[in-house]
C-alpha cells in the first residue's frame, strides 16, 4: 500500500527538525515524510551544519534547493537543487532576486515568499508532490503565527499545534538530551541579519562580527535603486528614496554606527528582555508566512 506524501517545510531550526523527527515517528506508517530547506545563501553556516547533521543522526533526508531569479518580466521564480557542499554561502539566490525586485524591508517584505515559499512549491510541482500536505512547525505558544495564507492554496497543516501538540520547553527538553543542537543563540537565528529583527538584536550582531553586515552593506551599494519609491514631484523636482534593509529606513552602516561605544554586555541583558514574535522574527524565517503586500 503506498504511504500519502507529507512535505515538510524545514527551516533549519531546531523547532522543524523536533517536528520532523517525531513526525517520521508518531506518523512515518501513515506518510512518506520528504523534508524541503530552501536556501538564500545568507544563512549562518550554523543553521547549515544542523540541517546536514539532522539528516545524518536521524535520516530526513532533506532536499535541499535554491530559488532561481529570472530577469523576463512576469516570470517567477524556479529552484535548482544543491548540497550541502554546494549550497550557496555568499548570498548569491538572494542578490539575484534583490537585482530584480529590490532590497527587501519591512515595506517590501517579499524575500521569504520569493527564495523559500516559490522555490520549495516549484520543486514540489517538478517531482508532483505540490498537491500534497505540507507541514509547518509552529509550536502550541506561538499559535499567534498560524497563517491562513496558503493553507488552502499549499494544503498547509500545523503537526505541532493540532496532531502532537508542543511548545518551546518540548523542543528544548528534547535537544538538550541530544548529542548535537544548533550551535547558535537566540538573537543569531538562522538568518545572519534578518530585518525583522530589533534593533538591539541587530547592534548586538554588529558588535559581536560585523562582517555579518557585509552583504546587506554590498546590496545597498548596489542596488539601492531597484525599483526605490518615487514620491510626487515637489519644488526640488522628482527625487527617490533609496531601498534600505532596516526599521526606520536604516542602512547597514548605520546599524553598526550605532553599536559603536554600546556596552554589549547592557545589549545582552537588553536583547533577553526583548520578544520579536510581534515583529515575525523568531529563531527562523519560515516559508508560507503571508507577505504584508502578498502577490499571486
Amino acid at each position: 500500500m503506498n504511504k500519502f506524501i507529507l512535505n515538510v517545510s524545514n527551516s533549519g531550526g531546531e523547532t522543524s527538525a523536533y517536528m520532523t523527527r517525531n513526525l517520521m515517528i508518531e506518523y512515518g506508517h501513515i506518510f512518506d515524510i520528504r523534508p524541503v530547506f530552501a536556501n538564500t545563501g545568507e544563512e549562518n553556516e550554523e543553521t547549515l551544519e544542523f540541517i546536514k547533521r539532522c539528516d545524518d543522526e536521524f535520516g530526513f533526508n532533506t532536499v535541499w534547493v535554491e530559488a532561481v531569479t529570472h530577469m523576463e518580466h512576469g516570470k517567477g521564480q524556479t529552484h535548482k537543487i544543491v548540497t550541502f557542499e554546494t549550497a550557496s554561502r555568499n548570498g548569491e539566490p538572494y542578490e539575484n532576486y534583490i537585482e530584480k525586485e529590490g532590497i527587501p524591508s519591512m515595506n517590501y517584505p517579499q524575500c521569504s515568499e520569493r527564495l523559500k515559499t516559490r522555490a520549495m512549491h516549484s520543486y514540489r510541482k517538478s517531482v508532483g508532490d505540490h498537491k500534497n500536505l505540507t507541514a509547518i512547525g509552529i509550536r502550541t505558544d506561538e499559535d499567534n503565527r498560524r497563517s491562513q495564507y496558503g493553507t488552502k492554496e499549499y494544503n498547509l497543516v500545523y503537526p505541532l499545534l493540532d496532531w502532537i501538540p508542543a511548545d518551546k520547553q518540548d523542543v528544548n527538553t528534547f535537544w538538550e538530551d541530544q548529542p548535537f543542537r544548533l550551535d547558535l543563540k537566540p538573537h543569531q537565528g538562522n538568518c545572519k541579519t534578518c530585518w525583522k529583527k530589533s534593533d538591539q538584536k541587530l547592534w548586538l550582531i554588529a558588535l559581536e562580527d560585523p562582517s555579518k553586515f557585509d552583504f546587506n552593506k554590498r546590496m545597498e551599494e548596489k542596488y539601492t535603486e531597484v525599483k526605490a519609491n518615487h514620491p510626487k514631484e515637489d519644488m526640488f523636482g522628482s527625487h527617490y528614496i533609496p531601498r534600505t534593509f532596516f526599521r526606520g529606513h536604516k542602512t547597514s552602516a548605520q546599524i553598526i554606527n550605532e553599536a559603536q561605544g554600546m556596552d554589549v554586555n547592557a545589549l545582552r541583558k537588553m536583547v533577553d528582555r526583548v520578544d520579536d514574535r510581534s515583529s515575525g522574527c523568531a529563531e527562523s524565517c519560515d516559508p508560507y508566512q503571508l507577505p504584508m503586500d502578498h502577490e499571486s
